[in-house]
């Protein structure tokens, strides 16, 4: 009889565990995640094409490079089964320098910009809902924005357009614009859960961004307009912290 007992109360407990475990990453849990994102573009441009009075000519050597950031990252995910989820990754807008290269080298910083990418992943996560341990691989969209675009002195002043051959003519009061954007990610990392509550996550994501950055200059011969497209393609790291539902 006792023996009868201690074989319930083991199998209760075993229960009990079970239920718990099943809490971590299973089908209808929800999952919050908060932590640190950094940006790593690997970045080229293209040459300036200038537009003015009627033409235009490119720029041959002028092209830009753009830095790392890092910022605060906070996603949400649904497990719609024990290994399938939807997740939402959002942020705080990382602030992005924008350096001259070529024979724009010389101006140094030319402007700085924000990111918004709001992006959307379907993951697949590998072992069972209560291992401790799940890699998992994702793919998904982002449409990114860019916004508080802000041109160092010697661009807003339209400087960069200075020639021999047209020495300032081309100059003047200039404002800057950065073209929205679709961009596919892909997306692998790890979770490791604590208990049925609370885990810690590593990602590398990539991400195919191309923008286009326009400049447009009031000169005294007129509206200057440059363009020149240029590809950003950053790695994105997050390490974060995960609260379970």
């Amino acid at each position: 009889m006792k023996l009868k007992h201690i074989a319930c109360a083991a199998l209760a407990a075993l229960g009990v565990a079970g239920a718990s475990g099943a809490h971590a990453q299973s089908a209808g849990s929800v999952q919050i995640n908060a932590g640190w994102m950094h940006f790593a573009p690997q970045d080229s441009s293209g040459a300036f094409n200038v537009t003015a009075l009627g033409q235009t000519q490119t720029r041959p050597g002028s092209g830009a490079s753009v830095s790392n950031a890092d910022t605060f990252g906070l996603t949400a995910q649904y497990f719609v089964t024990d290994h399938i989820a939807v997740e939402a990754v959002i942020g705080v807008p990382p602030k992005f320098h924008l350096d001259g290269e070529g024979t724009l080298g010389p101006l140094g910083e030319l402007g700085t910009a924000k990111e918004w990418s709001p992006t959307l992943l379907l993951k697949y996560y590998f072992m069972n809902a209560q291992s401790k341990f799940r890699p998992y691989l994702g793919a998904g969209a982002s449409y990114v924005w860019f916004s508080d675009v802000k041109l160092s002195s010697q661009m807003a002043n339209g400087a960069f357009l200075y020639t021999p051959q047209t020495g300032t003519a081309l100059t003047g009061p200039t404002s800057a614009h950065i073209s929205n954007s679709f961009a596919p990610v892909v997306n692998g990392g790890m979770s490791y859960q604590f208990d049925k509550h609370w885990s810690a996550s590593f990602s590398v994501s990539y991400m195919w961004l191309s923008a286009r950055a326009t400049l447009t200059t009031n000169s005294s011969v007129g509206t200057v307009r440059s363009e020149s497209k240029i590809k950003l393609d950053p790695i994105v790291t997050f390490l974060s912290v995960g609260y379970t539902f």
